[in-house]
């Protein structure tokens, strides 16, 4: 299985200004990913996407592959992760290079490692799984099973459609939420079933103590700390 490791990253970012390049702990944000993804050993070619000059500047300095600049269209607000990824799988496809999978690699997921990566590619190479997402593990108090919805007559149901509420913690079910710093997809299924999603999703847990998606201003807060923690 031929898999291709794409980092995107745009321009513009309204909750932290120019994010993608801003220094955390000695390093531009991007560097953190484009080591992870270089350091790989299953990766067959990893390439980054954007329509910033400013950060494919900084990409190709830091020894990754540019091959195309990303158009405008798909690097606003309102621009899905699927297109973005199509428009790689197309655009190096056509200049000869296909992939039978693509793995995702999020920069504001900055402290994956790139042992991580290729445990993630194993396990999704063996699970003949559509896709495989990275998860984290829900906290028991937050567990469907324990959260409710209003119904039509004001009143508090569960939000599973169960009738008995599951008493003890002991008895819940391990739930899990995806945590994006590490998407597996079949090539097929981004482009001819149009999701990253797919029929069949694999999963791999994250190490919580190295999570971290940096949306806002707060989240950087605790990236700093946590780079400084695990002395990056």
């Amino acid at each position: 299985m031929k898999i291709l490791g794409l980092i995107p990253a745009r321009g513009g970012s309204k909750g932290i200004p120019n994010k993608n390049r801003k220094v955390l702990n000695g390093k531009p944000l991007l560097q953190y990913t484009i080591e992870a993804a270089l350091g790989s050993k299953l990766l067959n070619r990893v390439v980054f996407s954007s329509e910033d000059e400013t950060l494919i500047k900084l990409a190709k300095s830091l020894g990754v592959e540019v091959p195309f600049v990303r158009p405008s269209n798909l690097s606003n607000d309102n621009s899905g992760t699927l297109e973005v990824v199509q428009h790689a799988i197309k655009n190096l496809k056509e200049n000869g290079d296909g992939f039978d999978a693509v793995c995702l690699l999020q920069v504001t997921n900055p402290f994956r490692t790139s042992e991580f990566i290729d445990e993630a590619i194993k396990k999704f190479k063996t699970s003949g799984a559509d896709t495989l997402l990275s998860v984290l593990k829900v906290p028991h108090e937050y567990n469907p099973h324990w959260t409710f919805k209003v119904s039509e007559s004001g009143h508090l149901k569960l939000a599973t459609g169960e009738k008995q509420i599951i008493k003890r913690r002991q008895d819940l079910p391990d739930v899990y939420h995806r945590d994006g710093a590490i998407y597996l997809i079949k090539s097929d299924t981004i482009l001819n079933q149009n999701t990253i999603y797919g029929k069949t999703i694999s999963y791999i847990e994250s190490n919580p103590k190295r999570h971290i998606n940096i949306d806002t201003a707060k989240d950087w807060e605790k990236a700093v700390e946590l780079s400084k923690n695990l002395n990056l």
